[in-house]
């Protein structure tokens, strides 16, 4: 398998790979690269519907002229603890895109990537700016962003200075955060039915959407539910974590709660309610 850079006829091969709707691990196959390589290449130059391999191209080598230009502070090395350290910024760079491919902004991302692979889980103003060579106005944006949807908390260490905290229970409250913004949606359409008369094309339209979204959403916060647990579990117990709550649990850890603050129905085996 090749390493280095990609070359411009590589990420020409990538658009061609990506206009003909080929997966990432397809299109990383043909390469003979690493599916991450792709997925990064991509992700970090528009994503799948946006992306040109002259732009990506140019914007690669712009990069690599401010990096031989701005020589990295070697305190800004990551924390590796006997990790491979190449491999541990390329994982980083793959998860921040990743991030960003959900929607979440640059900054944001790379915050939240690097809060979340430190042993720790939690990292100081200036710990973050220094590890990410950038300003801490730059990291004071990114947490009050990461703190207004939940994905970061704040603590007061014994220096009286302020922690940035993400907390197994993250992806918990982000999973459930998102069930409640399709219970907003639900309730939007289903008022729209009233307002554009039942039984017309477009009432009957937003019906369908209220009851398709009504049940994902109670879908995915009765899972998040069930499967809390697995957030917490310790080295050592996570793989036989890993396939979630055993067969015929219905109640989840959270003392009974299947359906969260989504639930509007109370039938679980279809979306025809």
């Amino acid at each position: 398998m090749p390493g280095g850079r990609l070359t411009e006829q590589e990420r020409q091969q990538i658009a061609l790979g990506l206009a003909d709707g080929l997966a990432y691990a397809e299109i990383a196959r043909r390469l003979d690269r690493p599916t991450s390589t792709v997925t990064r290449e991509v992700m970090r130059n528009g994503g799948p519907t946006a992306y040109r391999a002259d732009l990506a191209h140019r914007a690669t080598e712009r990069r690599t002229r401010r990096k031989q230009a701005t020589p990295r502070d070697p305190k800004a090395a990551p924390q590796t603890d006997g990790r491979d350290a190449e491999a541990v910024r390329e994982y980083e760079e793959t998860f921040t895109t990743v991030l960003m491919g959900s929607g979440m902004p640059k900054m944001m991302s790379r915050v939240m990537a690097c809060l979340c692979m430190t042993d720790s889980g939690s990292l100081t103003a200036s710990e973050l700016a220094q590890r990410l060579q950038v300003s801490p106005a730059s990291v004071s944006k990114a947490i009050a962003f990461l703190d207004s949807q939940g994905l970061v908390r704040r603590e007061a260490d014994e220096g009286r200075r302020e922690r940035y905290v993400v907390d197994d229970d993250v992806w918990y409250q982000s999973m459930m955060a998102s069930a409640r913004s399709l219970a907003q949606v639900v309730a939007v359409a289903r008022q729209g039915v009233g307002v554009l008369g039942p039984g017309t094309l477009a009432a009957t339209r937003l019906e369908n959407v209220a009851r398709y979204l009504d049940f994902v959403s109670e879908s995915t916060a009765r899972a998040a539910e069930q499967a809390r647990d697995i957030l917490h579990a310790k080295p050592g117990r996570a793989a036989g974590h890993a396939a979630g709550p055993a067969a015929g649990d219905t109640t989840g850890p959270a003392g009974g709660n299947t359906t969260g603050p989504a639930a509007g129905t109370t039938d679980e085996s279809s979306p025809d309610h």
